[in-house]
């Protein structure tokens, strides 16, 4: 029988507004995500990993692998660009369809995937955006995390896509550390769940604030 694994889907915003101290931050936080994950036992053996970066491009900058076998990419931005996030939203639908194995006797299949996101400013393309929501709610998603990072990010937007929407304020490496550490947190909690298909997320710590 096939070992279940748990995909987890990270999609970044790499913006021209993220370039310099915010993604240096982001690549700091990430890190301290895998460290934190790497210490537990569970995740070790059966997360998997993806990270896809959106501009005016789309790039999957890291395969969906397996997290013992992980090398992080250190995730880059260009001098300028869009936020299409409908686009790279798009794409995660592509990689789910194409990744996640479906329960099939005897075969259990893939545990439920998780996926976070995070941007700090808007959808540049609204049209693909708003038409890639229903396609984002098809698929079987046990939790969809979207952050809000900066005083410039709509989490208004947001909220049409997924009733979790945190916010930070700042985004220096202490921030986007908490934030990832959360997201180590959260993925380990699924983990620990009985039932992964239902979860309670962890409290956030004090630089993440939830949006209602």
């Amino acid at each position: 029988m096939t070992a279940r694994r748990l995909p987890v889907y990270l999609l970044l915003d790499t913006s021209g507004s993220m370039r310099g101290e915010p993604i240096e931050s982001v690549n700091i936080g990430l890190r301290a995500m895998m460290a934190s994950l790497r210490q537990n036992p569970h995740a070790l053996e059966s997360v998997y990993l993806s990270i896809v970066t959106f501009d005016s491009l789309i790039k999957e900058v890291l395969p969906l692998t397996a997290l013992k076998q992980l090398v992080l990419p250190d995730i880059v931005c260009p001098d300028s660009g869009a936020t299409f996030l409908g686009e790279g939203l798009e794409c995660i639908c592509q990689k789910v369809d194409n990744e996640v194995r479906l329960s099939s006797q005897p075969d259990e299949g893939d545990w439920r995937p998780l996926l976070f996101i995070m941007t700090d400013g808007k959808p540049s393309d609204t049209l693909a955006y708003s038409e890639v929501l229903a396609e984002v709610k098809r698929r079987p998603f046990a939790k969809v995390i979207a952050c809000a990072a900066g005083f410039k990010a709509d989490a208004t937007a947001l909220k049409r896509l997924t009733d979790t929407v945190v916010s930070l304020d700042t985004m220096d490496s202490s921030t986007f550390s908490g934030f990832f550490q959360w997201v180590s947190a959260t993925v380990s909690s699924s983990q620990s769940s009985s039932q992964v298909d239902n979860f309670d997320l962890p409290p956030p710590p004090a630089e993440i604030n939830v949006v209602i």
